[in-house]
């Protein structure tokens, strides 16, 4: 379900009480460790974490007026989805995270092309995804992003 929120504190006001806990601290766990250079914004009916224009004016290649999307965490109707396009586009990172998984998780990887679903809200792997968010910073995300279109 896409959200209508235009800021990421009416976007989780706007969530189910039992949902509000656990996507905040989701959130926490995001912030806490994001490069600096990302930004907080909502994007795409979720909370996004992008490039800004004033890091990367060219911003993202089909939108230019966007910012360069990274990361995205949402509430949807069965799960908590935790977008990340590093894993999308950097096959090292994604062998990394599946090798780590099982470690931190009882819960079988729920997991598309970049993005990862939790079903079982108490077995999220904060510890996990709070090292995951620390592995790519903007300059690191602009050069892996441009590398796809020089190929």
């Amino acid at each position: 379900m896409k959200s209508t929120a235009k800021t990421p504190d009416e976007y989780l006001n706007d969530l189910p009480d039992e949902r509000k806990p656990i996507m905040n601290k989701l959130r926490a766990t995001v912030l806490d460790n994001l490069p600096f250079g990302f930004e907080e914004c909502i994007a795409y009916g979720m909370l996004g974490y992008v490039v800004p224009h004033s890091i990367y004016p060219p911003g993202y290649h089909c939108d230019p007026k966007l910012p360069l999307m990274f990361m995205s965490i949402a509430s949807q109707k069965n799960a908590i989805s935790f977008h990340h396009l590093g894993i999308y586009s950097d096959p090292k990172l994604l062998d990394w995270f599946t090798t780590e998984y099982p470690k931190h998780c009882k819960t079988k990887l729920d997991m598309g092309k970049g993005c990862i679903r939790f079903k079982k809200l108490d077995d999220i792997p904060f510890d996990l995804i709070a090292e995951l968010v620390r592995k790519i910073n903007p300059q690191q995300w602009i050069a892996q992003y441009e590398s796809v279109f020089k190929k």
